[in-house]
């Protein structure tokens, strides 16, 4: 039987955090699938799991000595990858990638790699929080490095908070799709997300209330996927977090020219963002005195994204907006699909508890332009993206 990982190499870093327990298991899922698995170790990592159980269940011996063997074997190891997953990355090992330090067979491996590298952090969630730690992660980022999203929990310590490391299952799942097993494999997907900002004046804005959760739980969706993601984000929390950069902008302008610059070549666009329909007619070059009295402020219409992607729309490909109602949810969902050619609405409700704008809940219901209806139940935001998706992924496969 065919594997979904099948003669795949993957060289798997493993370093000293509590975590490198479920590493073992990890690598039974690895080789599970058909891949070929090599486990590079540090010496802490040693301390929690010994070499042993690695080799034993990779069948390879494991590297962890720059002095033993070959003195160019982790240029070996890093040449044989495909992929290079560092599961669990302690904050130090985080810290020497950004920095470049290359002191064990972990960091060696990292400098000589060509292949992508992905890494899954664990920590306490104070060490995962700091700053140092939030450069370091933004470092990588930025370098290419694919961070998977450490969950929210309890950790041993006893706090509760992120740095938890991502159970293996998912981790393989993200791994399949990254290495071109995914449903969405090869698949460009544009996802916006976000509020825009319009400028009053150098202190002032007109904005909403969009925090962006539900465009980033899209796009790790589609990523863990196999997708090819690109995002296109208004300001958000910089707690909210990506395997890769997003392309930041500030206005509803900004946003239209960036996905200009990528809407042809994508195969499905999902407008989460939640764009200005309004901006001031006129920005002032200076804060405005309140001494002057109040101000008139007179607004003028944005430029209508989600309308011109739906005119240009090439053969093919899907076009997803949002729409988030007050009143007659399916009814003005639907009007929009339509007067915007759009292939799907994705509706939501301010008068559902738990769903829209601030929550990490949602209550969604998806129209498509065939008729079809499908009414979601309140939920996670990573919940109602894989509903979302899932739904997508059969109008590709049904043609």
């Amino acid at each position: 039987m065919t594997t979904r990982l099948e003669n795949k190499k993957i060289a798997l870093g493993v370093t000293g955090s509590i975590a490198v327990y479920k590493a073992a298991y990890l690598v039974r899922l690895l080789t599970g699938e058909g891949a070929q698995v090599r486990v590079i170790s540090t010496d802490s990592a040693n301390e929690f799991v010994t070499d042993l159980t690695f080799s034993n269940l990779s069948r390879h011996p494991v590297f962890r000595g720059l002095w033993d063997g070959s003195w160019t074997e982790h240029i070996q190891i890093a040449n044989w990858a495909d992929l290079y997953l560092v599961a669990p990355a302690t904050a130090n090992t985080i810290a020497k990638f950004a920095g470049g330090i290359n002191d064990n067979a972990v960091t060696a491996v990292y400098l000589a790699a060509t292949c992508p590298v992905v890494v899954a952090p664990a920590m306490d969630a104070d060490m995962m929080i700091h700053p140092a730690t939030e450069e370091n992660l933004f470092k990588l980022r930025n370098s290419g490095v694919e961070v998977i999203s450490s969950p929210e929990g309890e950790h041993a310590s006893g706090l509760y908070g992120p740095g938890r490391f991502t159970e293996p299952a998912d981790i393989l799942e993200y791994i399949a799709g990254r290495l071109g097993q995914g449903p969405l494999t090869n698949r460009k997907i544009l996802v916006t997300a976000g509020p825009t900002l319009e400028a009053i004046d150098p202190v002032r804005f007109v904005s909403n209330h969009s925090t962006g959760k539900m465009g980033y739980a899209i796009a790790n969706e589609a990523h863990l996927r196999g997708a090819k993601v690109t995002v296109i984000s208004g300001p958000v929390d910089p707690r909210l977090k990506l395997p890769f950069l997003p392309q930041m902008v500030n206005s509803a302008a900004d946003m239209n020219d960036a996905i200009a610059k990528e809407a042809f070549s994508q195969d499905i666009i999902i407008m989460a963002a939640a764009v200005s329909d309004f901006r001031p007619l006129k920005t002032e070059l200076q804060k405005i005195k309140k001494e002057g009295g109040v101000p008139s402020l007179e607004m003028e219409k944005t430029t209508d994204i989600l309308a011109g992607l739906g005119k240009s729309k090439r053969r093919g490909q899907i076009l997803v907006g949002f729409a988030l109602e007050t009143t007659d949810a399916e009814t003005n969902g639907r009007k929009k699909m339509e007067s915007k050619n759009l292939d799907m609405v994705v509706i939501n409700s301010l008068a559902d508890e738990g769903s829209g704008f601030g929550h990490d809940t949602n209550k969604i219901t998806i129209l498509d332009k065939e008729g079809g209806v499908w009414r979601m139940p309140l939920q996670s935001k990573s919940g109602a993206a894989r509903d979302l998706l899932d739904i997508i992924q059969s109008k590709i496969a049904n043609g």
